[in-house]
């Protein structure tokens, strides 16, 4: 562990933070959810906020993908996507959904946003973020995809988006 320069919990708590929040809108799989804290331990962020009836740490199904994640990732509950979005707004962040709509910006276009505090909404396996959710954001960014299929897991949506935002932030050192 100390060769691959792992940070400790304590480490990783006082480490400055990229100015990222997630947040889950009405998840249903708790293993999606410990995926989502795992990334979000890998990139730096500055937390989760769950939302709906997405679960809440601690819960063994969230542990088991999160492997720890949940202990160094700061998250917050709450009862509406719409609380959160009005909290981050008051915080002065950008809020973008994640999802497939008009006019939403390509994932290799948010260099543009390096240099703001952002929050992603992810929404829903089956359903989405949903539309009154994308309405109270700030836009909506979507991952190319050129197969027949054009959805990803969520858990794999989050890390290519949250890669492709930290991966901005980094290059133009943005904590």
């Amino acid at each position: 562990m100390n060769e691959l320069n792992r940070k400790s919990v304590k480490e990783f708590k006082r480490s400055e933070k990229f100015h990222v929040i997630v947040v889950l809108e009405n998840i249903r799989s708790m293993h999606n959810v410990g995926s989502v804290f795992r990334t979000a331990d890998a990139f730096l962020i500055e937390g989760i906020y769950i939302c709906g009836y997405t679960a809440q740490p601690p819960r063994k199904e969230i542990d088991k993908t999160a492997l720890g994640a949940t202990e160094t990732v700061d998250w917050k509950y709450f009862s509406s996507a719409k609380d959160a979005i009005e909290n981050l707004k008051a915080n002065g962040y950008k809020i973008f959904a994640i999802e497939q709509v008009d006019k939403s910006i390509s994932l290799e276009n948010v260099s543009d946003l390096a240099f703001e505090k952002i929050a992603v909404v992810f929404g829903n396996e089956v359903t989405g973020v949903d539309v009154e959710t994308i309405n109270l954001c700030d836009g909506s960014i979507e991952i190319p995809q050129f197969g027949m299929k054009h959805s990803l897991n969520i858990s794999v949506a989050a890390g290519i988006v949250l890669w492709e935002i930290i991966r901005n932030k980094f290059v133009h050192r943005t904590p």
